[in-house]
């Protein structure tokens, strides 16, 4: 079995223990069930930010521990503050260390959008992250055929999320999208063998409708890179590692997002 055969087998238990224990009636009881969610896709193409979606990851599968013990109050807001554009918050358990509660801490103190980041796999899980406070999820191409990632992108507009799907290469991409996606991403790490290239972004761009927004995910490292995809097409970034290997990742997302500004006003300067 591969990393990601793995991860969906463990899922897969994880969601039906979790339905035992609190059931969808539940769920929808929450204060944020009901509460209008924030736009992810129009938080991206704002004019006065950078399209960068800031993760809160604790570990994953290739890298181990990243930031165990993090602040989810002070990252959060922190990520605000620096200018991101959005918040992403890991909420496996068992391979990334993350929790559902995390993404709630950070819905608490924060009005910008909040992606879930996780493998869902099914409609529950689609309820269950609008019950926690997300206002938008992640379905990923790999995991899911494409008739069953199109039920769940339609049902989570039904709840008024939004969907970012991810896709590896262009097969995925011309078998799975449909019209009730709004985000495409492209992760630059390879799922199976966990190899990251931003070239992944690059040689795909051109096959990505440019009627929905389009980010690059996993990755990125460079300032440049963000510059150089940002003049390629594309709006968004999503980073996390980069961030969260440091202590305090805010602070670090803060220097990251200035250097980019530094860096184009540099270009700008230059070609005028």
């Amino acid at each position: 079995m591969s990393i990601l055969d793995d991860i969906v087998a463990h899922k897969k238990e994880i969601i039906k223990e979790r339905q035992a224990l609190v059931p969808v009636k539940l769920l929808e009881q929450s204060i944020y069930f009901n509460t209008p969610c924030v736009s992810l896709k129009q938080y991206i193409k704002r004019t006065d930010k950078l399209g960068i979606i800031a993760e809160i990851k604790r570990k994953s599968p290739s890298k181990g521990a990243i930031n165990p013990y993090v602040s989810i109050e002070r990252t959060s807001i922190g990520y605000m503050q620096a200018g991101a554009s959005a918040i992403s918050v890991l909420t496996d358990q068992h391979f990334f260390g993350g929790k559902t509660e995390d993404l709630t801490t950070a819905r608490k103190f924060n009005y910008c959008p909040i992606l879930r980041k996780d493998f869902m796999l099914n409609e529950y899980q689609i309820i269950e992250a609008r019950s926690i406070g997300a206002d938008a999820i992640l379905l990923i191409a790999a995991v899911l055929p494409p008739h069953e990632l199109k039920k769940l992108a339609q049902f989570a507009h039904s709840l008024g999320l939004e969907v970012l799907m991810e896709v590896h290469d262009k097969a995925e991409l011309d078998s799975h999208l449909n019209e009730f996606i709004d985000i495409v991403g492209v992760n630059n790490r390879n799922l199976k063998t966990f190899e990251v290239s931003v070239e992944t972004s690059l040689n795909l761009l051109e096959f990505m409708p440019s009627n929905l927004v389009r980010i690059s995910e996993s990755g990125i490292s460079d300032p440049a890179t963000v510059v150089k995809l940002r003049q390629a097409g594309f709006d968004g970034f999503l980073i996390g590692e980069q961030f969260m290997k440091h202590s305090r990742p805010e602070q670090a997302c803060a220097r990251f997002i200035e250097e980019i500004k530094a860096l184009e006003v540099s270009k700008t300067t230059i070609s005028a």
